[in-house]
């Protein structure tokens, strides 16, 4: 399945940047483009992943790995060519390590932008909590601003309801409407924050990194230290929350162009 994508940079060397659980391509747009004027040697795809943004929807029991397959496919189209350095926040970064176990030979390294391979437990999930509020918001609204009503009136911030309002298309008779099919998307991520990705890390040829928010919980310790041990170093940037390229996108840049 061919998603919807953008490109930065005009370089040779392939690098795909995966956005997290209800977000779209356009979340990495700067930090891509900051990545790009500090490496002209690279050629970014920032696609919007199975069931977001303007995208083709979820196929019923889409995994990681369907994800993941649809990423490759689309770099390919896109004109990539050769093994693709992936980096990914949250759901793109569990979706890299899908792709590395999937298609090793596509895959040259992969990058963690806060997540872990372990499963994630439900308590622990935010994005889980984000779902369940917007389940229960209406289809559709006059216009952003009663949708961005709504949200707030559930309890979301107005920042994080003006991030989920990019996921709003006119409706044909009239008003906004959501543009990924909410129900699906609940469901998909119910099943697949269960999955266990530790092999990607053991597997042979594995280069994987990962650096998370000191003030996130998605990255344990534990799982550090577990990291770690398989040769994933971690770095920690302390005063950033889960959402690392926008807390801290200086600090993030250096790292990942430490590589």
């Amino acid at each position: 399945m061919i998603l919807e994508s953008f490109q930065i940079g005009e370089g040779q060397r392939p690098t795909v940047l995966l956005h997290g659980f209800l977000g779209t391509g356009r979340n990495l747009r700067s930090l891509a483009v900051a990545w790009s004027q500090a490496d002209t040697s690279r050629r970014f795809l920032l696609p919007d992943l199975t069931g977001h943004g303007a995208s083709p929807r979820l196929p019923p029991g889409a995994t990681l790995s369907t994800l993941a397959t649809d990423v490759v496919e689309t770099a390919r189209a896109a004109g990539l060519v050769g093994p693709l350095e992936l980096v990914g926040h949250s759901l793109g970064g569990r979706v890299s390590l899908a792709a590395s176990l999937r298609a090793p030979g596509d895959v040259a390294s992969v990058a963690l932008l806060d997540i872990a391979p372990s499963s994630i437990p439900t308590a622990l999930s935010e994005s889980g909590k984000v779902m369940e509020k917007l389940r229960d918001a209406p289809p559709s609204a006059p216009d952003r601003r009663a949708m961005r009503a709504e949200l707030m009136g559930r309890g979301l911030s107005g920042h994080l309801s003006d991030w989920l309002l990019m996921n709003l298309e006119s409706a044909p008779e009239g008003g906004v409407r959501w543009r990924f099919d909410r129900e699906s998307l609940a469901e998909f991520h119910g099943r697949v924050n269960g999955e266990d990705l530790w092999a990607a890390l053991t597997r042979p040829g594995a280069k994987v990194r990962c650096i998370r928010g000191g003030r996130a919980h998605y990255v344990s310790d534990a799982d550090m230290a577990r990291m770690e041990s398989l040769g994933c170093p971690v770095a920690t940037l302390p005063e950033a929350g889960h959402f690392v390229h926008v807390d801290a996108p200086d600090a993030l840049l250096r790292w990942l162009m430490g590589s």
